[in-house]
């Protein structure tokens, strides 16, 4: 088994890091670019000529939607179901009302004073969608946005087209592949003795060979929400990307960063938020779906679910391939 290969770029506004092994990188990353560049034409909030932007302007419509923008409004909506609406694809009034409303290095250093404004949410319940017939209709005032299970879903497409392109039509079952989308990491295919080591960090630009936890998979996927690092003020008021639909604004939460194993990035993602959104709920919750997390609460103490292990004693292991 030869050792992995790494590729690192920007895309959809976050770090990408693509891991091959016994596999050509090169076709690889070219099949994860394809797959990021439908995503970000699919449900960008940031580009005026995106798919979701389109339907979000014909709210009070019936709007017929492609296949990848269907399945991510399917991803969003069983998210949303799961968590009890703590995960809610009708944020997207709200984000923009707090200032989420461009890429975040102009969220972060704004031009001039933004009126921050609280928008209610308006609740999944108010989306009306047909998989069958691939048809959406959203109320009038209504904007959706799937930045966090789109994510994730985005890094399950990405790993499954990136071992399809390393492994042909040929039957070859050689080769593995680890896709980070900003810490959202899927794996597929075979992976390395001992595993894909996977580096636990509030920020997803730490350095894989930094110190800290590392855990290792072997297969689906880990993802970390963290309220601590896509952070910006207006005016004397601190917030975050996280908002709890309860009060339209970002959520005031015990935990500073959660991070979920799960079967795909998308049920990891999803998990890690809603961990953040319920707050002291999110231990029980977590226990009846058996979902391995770790959460870090404010001073930093941590709590480990469902078999999360407990970090090896000595010395620090670097030898992990990406950052969740």
């Amino acid at each position: 088994m030869t050792e992995p290969r790494t590729a690192d770029w920007r895309a959809l506004g976050t770090g990408v890091r693509l891991v091959v092994l016994d596999g050509d990188l090169d076709v690889a990353r070219r099949a994860v670019e394809d797959v990021l560049d439908r995503v970000d034409r699919a449900y960008s909030r940031f580009r005026d000529d995106s798919e979701i932007v389109g339907l979000n302007a014909l709210a009070g419509s019936s709007v017929a939607v492609s296949s990848l923008l269907a399945d991510a409004i399917a991803a969003g909506l069983r998210a949303a179901e799961a968590t009890g609406g703590a995960v809610d694809p009708t944020v997207g009034r709200a984000m923009r009302a707090i200032g989420y409303d461009a890429d975040f290095d102009s969220v972060r250093n704004p031009s001039g004073p933004i009126e921050l404004r609280l928008e209610p949410i308006p609740g999944w319940q108010s989306i009306q969608f047909s998989a069958a017939h691939r048809e959406v209709r959203v109320r009038p005032g209504v904007e959706l946005d799937l930045g966090s299970t789109g994510k994730g879903l985005a890094s399950d497409l990405a790993a499954a087209a990136a071992l399809t392109a390393i492994r042909g039509t040929g039957g070859d079952k050689r080769g593995g592949v680890l896709v980070s989308l900003g810490g959202d990491i899927a794996v597929g295919g075979t992976p390395p003795d001992g595993g894909w080591r996977i580096l636990i960090a509030e920020d997803s630009e730490t350095p894989s060979d930094a110190a800290g936890e590392v855990v290792a998979i072997e297969t689906g996927a880990i993802a970390t929400s963290s309220t601590t690092v896509r952070r910006w003020r207006r005016g004397n008021r601190a917030l975050h990307h996280l908002i709890d639909p309860r009060t339209g604004v970002s959520v005031d939460s015990p935990w500073r960063t959660a991070t979920v194993a799960a079967a795909t990035c998308v049920e990891a993602n999803t998990a890690a938020t809603a961990a953040i959104v319920m707050g002291t709920g999110a231990i029980a919750w977590l226990d009846a779906a058996r979902l391995p997390a770790r959460l870090v609460a404010l001073d930093g103490t941590m709590t480990r679910l469902n078999g999360w292990p407990e970090p090896a004693m000595g010395p620090t292991d670097s030898a992990a391939v990406a950052t969740a």
